[in-house]
Protein backbone atom coordinates (compact mmCIF):
# COMPACT_ATOMS: atom_id res chain seq x y z
CA UNK A 1 0.00 0.00 0.00
CA UNK A 2 1.56 3.09 -1.36
CA UNK A 3 -0.51 6.69 -0.82
CA UNK A 4 1.19 10.31 -1.43
CA UNK A 5 0.54 13.65 -0.01
CA UNK A 6 1.67 16.98 -1.22
CA UNK A 7 2.65 20.08 1.18
CA UNK A 8 -0.09 21.62 3.19
CA UNK A 9 0.11 24.46 0.32
CA UNK A 10 -3.29 24.79 -0.30
CA UNK A 11 -5.26 27.70 1.00
CA UNK A 12 -9.11 27.28 2.29
CA UNK A 13 -11.76 28.00 4.50
CA UNK A 14 -8.78 29.87 7.04
CA UNK A 15 -6.09 26.85 6.51
CA UNK A 16 -3.82 25.42 4.73
CA UNK A 17 -4.80 21.86 2.63
CA UNK A 18 -2.66 18.87 1.54
CA UNK A 19 -4.10 16.30 -1.16
CA UNK A 20 -3.60 12.64 0.01
CA UNK A 21 -4.04 10.48 -3.17
CA UNK A 22 -3.31 6.46 -4.53
CA UNK A 23 -1.55 5.34 -7.15
CA UNK A 24 -3.57 2.29 -6.95
CA UNK A 25 -6.61 2.33 -6.51
CA UNK A 26 -9.52 4.70 -4.15
CA UNK A 27 -10.38 1.82 -2.56
CA UNK A 28 -7.23 2.08 -1.32
CA UNK A 29 -7.29 5.92 -0.61
CA UNK A 30 -10.55 5.44 1.04
CA UNK A 31 -9.04 2.64 3.34
CA UNK A 32 -5.98 4.54 4.47
CA UNK A 33 -8.24 7.38 5.24
CA UNK A 34 -10.12 5.48 7.30
CA UNK A 35 -7.69 4.61 9.51
CA UNK A 36 -6.50 8.15 10.09
CA UNK A 37 -10.13 9.00 10.71
CA UNK A 38 -10.72 11.17 7.89
CA UNK A 39 -14.70 11.68 6.92
CA UNK A 40 -15.46 10.36 3.59
CA UNK A 41 -16.75 14.44 3.29
CA UNK A 42 -12.83 15.15 2.50
CA UNK A 43 -12.61 13.20 -0.85
CA UNK A 44 -13.18 14.75 -3.69
CA UNK A 45 -13.07 13.70 -7.00
CA UNK A 46 -9.33 11.68 -6.98
CA UNK A 47 -7.67 12.99 -3.44
CA UNK A 48 -8.91 13.68 0.03
CA UNK A 49 -7.84 17.05 1.57
CA UNK A 50 -6.07 17.15 4.81
CA UNK A 51 -5.78 20.51 6.91
CA UNK A 52 -2.44 21.06 7.47
CA UNK A 53 -2.65 19.85 10.94
CA UNK A 54 -2.96 16.24 9.87
CA UNK A 55 -0.58 16.12 7.46
CA UNK A 56 2.19 14.55 10.32
CA UNK A 57 -0.60 12.14 10.89
CA UNK A 58 -0.78 10.76 6.94
CA UNK A 59 3.10 10.49 6.74
CA UNK A 60 3.32 9.00 10.43
CA UNK A 61 1.00 6.40 8.95
CA UNK A 62 3.11 5.64 5.81
CA UNK A 63 1.94 8.12 3.42
CA UNK A 64 4.87 9.27 1.25
CA UNK A 65 5.63 13.07 1.02
CA UNK A 66 6.15 14.20 -2.63
CA UNK A 67 5.51 17.41 -4.58
CA UNK A 68 1.99 18.89 -5.72
CA UNK A 69 2.78 18.29 -9.21
CA UNK A 70 4.32 14.88 -8.52
CA UNK A 71 0.74 14.62 -6.72
CA UNK A 72 -0.91 15.23 -10.31
CA UNK A 73 1.29 13.31 -12.10
CA UNK A 74 1.04 10.00 -9.88
CA UNK A 75 -3.06 10.41 -10.76
CA UNK A 76 -2.03 10.62 -14.33
CA UNK A 77 -0.19 7.72 -14.44
CA UNK A 78 -2.49 5.38 -12.28
CA UNK A 79 -5.77 6.82 -14.77
CA UNK A 80 -7.02 7.69 -11.40
CA UNK A 81 -6.97 11.39 -12.03
CA UNK A 82 -10.45 13.02 -12.46
CA UNK A 83 -10.98 16.82 -13.44
CA UNK A 84 -13.34 18.95 -12.17
CA UNK A 85 -16.78 18.49 -13.43
CA UNK A 86 -16.39 15.31 -15.45
CA UNK A 87 -18.93 12.94 -13.21
CA UNK A 88 -17.83 9.96 -11.60
CA UNK A 89 -17.21 10.96 -8.14
CA UNK A 90 -16.30 7.40 -7.00
CA UNK A 91 -17.41 8.07 -3.28
CA UNK A 92 -17.38 4.23 -2.41
CA UNK A 93 -16.18 2.90 -5.88
CA UNK A 94 -13.26 1.82 -7.49
CA UNK A 95 -12.72 4.47 -9.82
CA UNK A 96 -14.20 2.59 -12.59
CA UNK A 97 -16.22 4.33 -14.94
CA UNK A 98 -14.85 8.23 -14.23
CA UNK A 99 -13.62 10.35 -16.78
CA UNK A 100 -9.79 9.30 -16.25
CA UNK A 101 -7.55 11.11 -18.54
CA UNK A 102 -9.17 13.07 -21.24
CA UNK A 103 -12.08 11.22 -20.48
CA UNK A 104 -15.76 11.82 -21.96
CA UNK A 105 -16.98 11.93 -18.23
CA UNK A 106 -18.61 8.14 -18.03
CA UNK A 107 -21.67 8.85 -15.33
CA UNK A 108 -22.22 12.43 -15.82
CA UNK A 109 -25.69 13.18 -15.82
CA UNK A 110 -25.37 15.99 -18.16
CA UNK A 111 -26.18 15.53 -21.75
CA UNK A 112 -24.39 16.18 -24.31
CA UNK A 113 -25.37 18.33 -27.42
CA UNK A 114 -27.44 21.02 -25.34
CA UNK A 115 -30.67 21.87 -25.63
CA UNK A 116 -31.13 23.26 -29.15
CA UNK A 117 -34.72 22.96 -30.82
CA UNK A 118 -34.08 20.58 -33.56
CA UNK A 119 -34.93 21.37 -36.97
CA UNK A 120 -36.98 19.92 -39.38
Amino acid sequence: MTLYIDPPTWPGHGRLWSHLVSDVSYAELHAFAATLGVPRRAFERDHYDLPAQRYADAVSAGALEVSSREVVRLLHGAGLRRRKGAGGLGVGGSGVGGSGVGGSGAGSARPRGGSQPRSS
